[in-house]
């Protein structure tokens, strides 16, 4: 028996959704349909957020309780106006990656059945240069969102004291990210070390609260500046999209004035169709925004390593060996050899 299959305009594409009565939240009996709307009423932001930037996939072809895939390059079968972006990868091979130019390519990626997307902090004009740096501030056992509200805190006094206007949303889980936009003209390993030391920076005002410790086992029960998110190939949720939680969060910009009282779980595919509807994008702005003098942390990763005899911090495990990157092992195991 033929799958039931229904057609959604989409600006002015047609988008034919098949299976869209399949289940992807069973607790809230969310179907893939019922993403395809979410996606079209907050699509002004969704779009905002991903567009002209190549874009990981985390599809759930069986729904969030089935396996993951992880979809870096672009499917099989996309329409002829669905666009790709080719990407080099820490290995220094190439693909063709998703590139969002309009929503209808989003619309169809959900019909693929993804539920996340991860763009890259880069724009197809300029796919080696980042135009944004992003710091996500990750809740170690024994944290969660309140201590990632302080957090944050601290990181908006940095960024007022540099001059810079920070972009905040929750995580869609218990962190926070903020981005901070730059002028895309430095590398992708100037762009993470002046991550680390926006973090190290961080982890000295408040040693209790924040670390930037690669190795879990030097965490302790503090907020994590994962430095590493700014990496190649490293990507971060996007604004407005999905996560795979039972509630179906998803990870919403707010306003700094809003950071004392969120909660995360409040934001989800059911409640943020009326909030986008009411208040908009509160990241409308992030296009026009003055970019941040990036210069200004690499100034303080000089510091670092004159000051503090502070150089490169790890790589994540599946990076080939980078220059001036300390040894890689887990500290416990060092002390053994």
């Amino acid at each position: 028996m033929a799958s039931t299959v229904v057609e959604r305009a989409v600006g002015d594409r047609t988008v034919r959704i098949s299976h869209p009565d399949r289940v992807y939240f069973p607790e809230l009996g969310i179907t893939k349909l019922d993403l395809v709307e979410y996606y079209c009423r907050v699509g002004p932001g969704a779009l905002a957020a991903v567009k002209n930037r190549p874009c990981t996939l985390h599809r759930y072809p069986d729904g969030i309780d089935g396996e993951a895939v992880y979809q870096k390059r672009l499917p099989r079968g996309a329409p002829d106006w669905v666009k790709t972006v080719e990407i080099t990868y820490p290995s220094g091979r190439t693909a063709n990656q998703l590139c969002v130019t309009e929503l209808a390519s989003m619309i169809w990626a959900v019909q693929m059945s993804t539920v996340e997307f991860h763009p890259w902090p880069v724009t197809a004009s300029a796919v080696d240069n980042p135009d944004e740096l992003r710091i996500d501030l990750d809740p170690q056992p024994g944290t969660g969102f309140a201590q990632a509200r302080q957090a944050a805190v601290l990181v908006a006094e940095i960024c007022e004291e540099l001059g810079w206007t920070a972009w905040l949303k929750t995580s869609g889980g218990r962190g926070l990210h903020i981005a901070i936009a730059i002028e895309p003209v430095w590398a992708v390993e100037q762009v993470r070390r002046a991550a680390l030391a926006l973090g190290r920076e961080l982890a000295r005002r408040a040693p209790d609260l924040l670390t930037v410790a690669w190795w879990k086992e030097e965490r302790g029960e503090r907020i994590f500046v994962d430095y590493n998110q700014n990496a190649r190939d490293r990507t971060i949720v996007s604004a407005y999209s999905v996560r795979p939680h039972p509630r179906a969060t998803v990870s919403a910009p707010i306003s700094w004035q809003e950071l004392a009282d969120a909660v995360p779980q409040d934001f989800t595919v059911v409640t943020m169709p009326e909030r986008f509807a009411g208040i908009g994008d509160i990241h409308a702005g992030r296009a026009d925004s003055d970019p941040a003098d990036l210069e200004q942390l690499l100034e303080w990763v000089r510091r670092d390593e004159r000051d503090h005899d502070l150089a490169d911090a790890p790589y994540p495990p599946n990076y080939p060996k980078m220059p001036g990157e300390p040894l890689r092992v887990q500290p416990s195991r060092a002390k053994k050899t």
